[in-house]
């Protein structure tokens, strides 16, 4: 197996771009009929909400350079986890001791784990519940694949 995890986003950079070039022509001519009727100070309120705006869409797309490439070969299962940053960390464990948890019962809408010798890495949490019990399941496949295909060696 070798699966990258990335967080879904609707709103493409072209959308973002559009998006913003719409809200700044339709702040524009608010602040201009604002400032008409003698209203000076309301444009810069105006303007703030288009400042937040701008920063909670960089926000989202620097998230979603976040990421998660699983491997499991007969010998491990490795994840590397990739942040906006650049900075990775990196999971290693044997295929014959790692297990995969999944516990549907947990407030945090299912909660996916790798467990290894009272170790335990949080995996997969960009996708929603479905999604998530659905790697799970194909993650411990995978695994016990690995597993046979090693004991045949």
């Amino acid at each position: 197996m070798d699966a990258v995890i990335t967080p879904h986003r609707s709103l493409s950079q072209r959308g973002a771009i559009t998006l913003i070039a719409v809200l700044t022509a339709i702040n524009c001519a608010t602040a201009a009929a604002f400032v008409i009727i003698g209203a000076a100070f309301v444009p810069l309120f105006i303007g703030l909400d288009l400042v937040a705006v701008i920063v909670a869409l960089a926000a989202s797309g620097r998230a979603s350079k976040k990421s998660e490439r699983v491997q499991v070969t007969a010998d491990e299962v490795r994840v590397l986890s990739q942040t906006p940053a650049g900075l990775s960390t990196l999971w290693t464990s044997p295929t014959a001791f790692t297990r995969v948890a999944f516990d549907e019962a947990a407030l945090d809408d299912g909660a996916l784990r790798l467990t290894l010798s009272g170790r335990e890495l949080p995996l997969a949490r960009a996708l929603n519940r479905r999604e998530r019990l659905d790697f799970a399941r194909a993650l411990d496949r995978a695994i016990m694949r690995a597993r046979r295909s090693d004991a045949i060696v």
